[in-house]
């Protein structure tokens, strides 16, 4: 058998070499410095990549996927907190708010310029490990992986506190669930709706639920606005211009508004033009910035110290808009569920056979996403204390962008 390797140059000349053996052929590199393109038996290979990885994915997110995704990541239970935060730290404390935003993008770029520069990152843990080598990978997918698993068990908290409200007073007496409240059925109803979700693998697919959630959370800060118009609460309320002794608890709460620099390594791999991810991540996080503000400042203002760590449960329940903030709170976990998920089922496919069928891998995927989700369910009904899991989901975030610095 003989099989024949080309090599194109960028000076247009063209080298030939016949080698006995398929095997063999396969296995030889032209040591070439003027080499851009191999043609191996009438197949098209790039760079090393062909010999020594798997061809990624196809990146087919437009600028407007990427700008969805990113906002819907940011934007979500983190604004129900800040009007909470606002009221407990001062209104100087908004100047924190403002400049987390500044330092998470200013970290989003770098991260984009990172993995500009070495193109087989694909990853915070492979940052890490081109960081500080195997120990950074180690450090570095633990800390993803406890921030993951964090922020889904505070969205199933909210989901689980949120209906508690939505249907208080209402009673389901089932046999298979004696043991669990009203609210807690319906909170394993609507994961088990959202389950579905973690089984997309496109990101440019998953950006309709990521418009969902930046669609809620629009509801959310109009309906906030209209009690204040319609609903007969004074914005009267004062707001204390520092406490000093609450920012060590409120940063963590403030932070987590900005959670989502895990998903920004994929989003960068799936846009067509990743040269656009620096205006994205500006786009997204002057969005995302100004919304916590005005709501944070006109939250506090209605509600002042005695504000509720999620402000939809101090608004006034006999409001209609109550109930349609209520409801986009139930709503908004459920659109988070995928783009959350996205960096662990990534990571799990690529540590996955390459000769497994996609079929199979969507099997390992769901069952393994199924089976997290139910366990974080299990925790989430046990552990009601939402503030405080989001100022140590916001701590994790704020430790991730350390790789960066030593890239």
């Amino acid at each position: 058998m003989w099989g024949k390797l080309v090599c194109v140059s960028s000076s247009n000349q063209i080298a030939s070499k016949s080698v006995q053996g398929g095997n063999l052929a396969a296995q030889q590199r032209v040591m070439t410095s003027g080499c851009d393109v191999c043609v191996e038996e009438n197949k098209v290979c790039k760079g090393e990549h062909s010999l020594d990885h798997e061809e990624p994915a196809q990146a087919n997110s437009s600028f407007a996927h990427a700008v969805i995704n990113m906002i819907g990541m940011l934007i979500g239970l983190g604004q129900l907190s800040t009007p909470y935060a606002l009221a407990n730290g001062g209104w100087a404390s908004a100047f924190l708010l403002i400049g987390l935003g500044i330092i998470c993008a200013y970290s989003a770029h770098i991260l984009g310029k990172c993995l500009e520069k070495s193109p087989k990152s694909r990853s915070y843990i492979d940052i890490g490990q081109h960081a500080f080598g195997a120990k950074g990978r180690i450090l570095a997918a633990t800390f993803i992986y406890m921030e993951i698993f964090m922020a889904l068990v505070s969205y199933t908290i909210s989901l689980h506190d949120n209906l508690f409200t939505v249907f208080s007073g209402t009673w389901l007496n089932l046999s298979w669930a004696s043991n669990l409240s009203t609210s807690q059925i319906l909170t394993v109803v609507a994961v088990l709706v959202a389950l579905p979700s973690l089984w997309l693998r496109n990101l440019s697919s998953i950006s309709f639920l990521s418009f969902g959630g930046i669609f809620m959370s629009l509801v959310i800060f109009i309906s906030v606005a209209c009690t204040a118009i319609f609903g007969g609460v004074k914005a009267n309320q004062r707001i204390p211009v520092l406490q000093i002794h609450n920012i060590p608890a409120i940063s963590g709460l403030y932070i987590f508004s900005y959670a989502g620099h895990i998903v920004f390594p994929n989003l960068y791999k799936a846009m067509k033009d990743p040269s656009k991810f620096t205006k994205v991540s500006i786009v997204s996080f002057a969005s995302a910035t100004a919304l916590y503000t005005s709501l944070a400042f006109m939250g506090a203002k209605l509600f002042g110290p005695g504000v509720n760590s999620q402000i939809t449960l101090s608004m006034p329940k006999h409001l209609f808009v109550t109930k349609i903030a209520l409801w986009a709170t139930v709503l908004t976990p459920m659109t988070k569920y995928a783009l959350e998920f996205a960096p662990f089922a990534i990571q799990l496919e690529q540590h996955l056979p390459a000769k497994m069928s996609s079929r199979n891998k969507l099997i390992i995927r769901a069952a393994v996403g199924s089976f997290l989700l139910l366990i974080i369910l299990t925790l989430a009904l046990s552990v009601p204390y939402f503030e405080y899991v989001l100022g140590l989901t916001g701590s994790l975030e704020y430790l991730e962008p350390f790789p960066l610095q030593n890239y």
